[in-house]
């Protein structure tokens, strides 16, 4: 089987658990998109923030963004965005703020928020992310409800976070009785994430596949989380972290090592030093 696209998850798989790219990874990275292999970082994180992970790379690789909302090279020339209505993020907003969380409505070119102080530790990575301030306009206000009747926003994920478990597990169940137009996702911590329905990391995958004249059964995914899952079970080879849950595992052809261990590294190397360069296997289809 000849493997043409590799979809890598940012954090958690591509990045140490400091945040970091380690120079192992990077040049596996680069090994494998000078054999001809196309390659596309996969993330929940905004495409600013996706795309300040890709410029460490020599390569230009493709951003699937906003958990799949967001498939693209460049901001103004996306392949496929998905976004949720105007209407439809006021009501969700509307009901959020009868809770104490954070709102965050996240565009790829700005995010809108709500003033809330939540500890740190709560919040975690993703809101850190998303929150660099050298990428995108941010703006917060006291009322996010009453800022949209002025100024509607269309958003491609809303993030929210709060401070207690329970108001969490509440909302995820209101949230998902109530609109069927969205789909609601439980990340680590005291954090959901809502986005139009049908967006996924495999979705997202599989625009940009089509895109590239790729089928799925020749795309290699990597990933460690549960959102990683559906592109791990279905690309053509499936390939866990060491540090993904036992469900991961479960669902993956292929096991590697941690996230901290360089397990992205030591598998495309393993993996790809078998595979001649697209081009040459192009001309030798060619000859036949």
């Amino acid at each position: 089987m000849v493997y043409r696209l590799l979809a890598v998850n940012i954090d958690g798989t591509l990045l140490q658990s400091n945040g970091r790219l380690n120079k192992i990874t990077k040049e596996a990275i680069e090994y494998v998109h000078q054999k001809g292999v196309h390659v596309a970082l996969v993330t929940s994180r905004s495409y600013h923030s996706a795309r300040k992970v890709a410029k460490a790379l020599k390569i230009n690789p493709m951003i699937v963004a906003h958990q799949g909302a967001f498939v693209g090279e460049a901001l103004d020339k996306p392949i496929h965005v998905q976004r949720m209505s105007e209407s439809l993020v006021l009501e969700i907003v509307q009901l959020l703020e009868k809770t104490v969380c954070q709102i965050q409505l996240v565009h790829e070119k700005q995010l809108l928020a709500n003033r809330l102080e939540i500890p740190e530790n709560l919040i975690g990575k993703a809101v850190l992310q998303m929150n660099e301030q050298n990428f995108y306009s941010q703006h917060f206000v006291d009322t996010l409800s009453e800022e949209l009747e002025v100024q509607p926003f269309k958003a491609t994920k809303i993030d929210v976070y709060f401070p207690e478990e329970e108001e969490k597990e509440s909302l995820f169940n209101l949230i998902n009785d109530m609109f069927k137009e969205v789909t609601v996702i439980e990340k680590p911590g005291q954090i959901l994430t809502i986005v139009p329905a049908g967006v996924s990391k495999w979705n997202g995958v599989l625009y940009l596949a089509d895109f590239l004249g790729v089928k799925a059964n020749e795309i290699v995914a990597i990933g460690d989380g549960l959102d990683d899952l559906e592109m791990i079970a279905y690309s053509g080879l499936g390939v866990a972290m060491g540090n993904a849950p036992n469900e991961v595992k479960l669902a993956a052809k292929w096991v590697t090592r941690t996230n901290d261990e360089q397990g992205v590294a030591y598998m495309l190397k393993e993996f790809f030093r078998k595979q001649h360069p697209i081009g040459f296997i192009e001309k030798l289809n060619h000859l036949r």
